[in-house]
């Protein structure tokens, strides 16, 4: 299995990506949102998610670990292959799709390429008490493109502290300093809570 890939990034398209490591070259399927997420960078960090079927191998890439989980439980539904989880992970953010599923927004998925309308009812059926009882980031916390939210959230709910006191402590603490680290996130948060 191969858990992530780091890397130069040798050629980026919307929907793939080339990342050299360790001198051999690995073709990332990946979704926009990824694609929107990566930039222009020279160095990347990107999850992965390895696929072997009789017909090929196949390795997809996310750039936050939320993505990939998400890909992961879409593909476990029956008729969700592995194409369907990428578009619709490349038609809505990983945060509205299980927004989507947790209030049974069959509408929202079936407006998805591909997606039809029993497709949309057994991706919620068979997912929305596992999404439910997860912890999940909404955008207006403001994960895209700043992960050390992210991580400090992770961090201190795994500490046992009430997540959304901490998405606020963190939140106020951004406001104050957008430049702040990980660690002296952490470290002033806790002393808030």
């Amino acid at each position: 299995m191969i858990h992530h890939l780091r890397g130069k990034l040798v050629e980026k398209n919307p929907t793939n990506l080339v990342v050299e490591a360790a001198g051999v070259g690995y073709f990332v399927n990946i979704s926009l949102h990824t694609f929107d997420q990566i930039k222009d960078k020279e160095e990347i960090f990107i999850y992965t998610h390895f696929i072997v079927r009789e017909d090929g191998h196949f390795l997809f890439g996310f750039f936050e670990k939320e993505e990939r989980n998400l890909f992961r439980q879409l593909i476990l539904v029956s008729g969700v292959g592995a194409s369907t989880a990428q578009m619709i992970l490349s038609s809505l953010k990983p945060n509205e799709i299980r927004k989507a599923i947790i209030e049974s927004n069959v509408n929202a998925l079936k407006a998805i390429k591909g997606i039809g309308l029993k497709t949309a009812q057994r991706i919620i059926i068979d997912l929305k008490d596992k999404l439910g009882k997860e912890e999940f980031i909404f955008d207006n916390f403001g994960v895209l493109g700043n992960n050390i939210r992210g991580e400090a959230l992770t961090a201190l709910t795994s500490l046992g502290f009430d997540k959304l006191k901490v998405e606020k402590a963190i939140e106020a603490m951004m406001k104050q300093n957008e430049n702040i680290s990980l660690e002296q996130l952490i470290k002033i948060t806790l002393k808030n809570l």
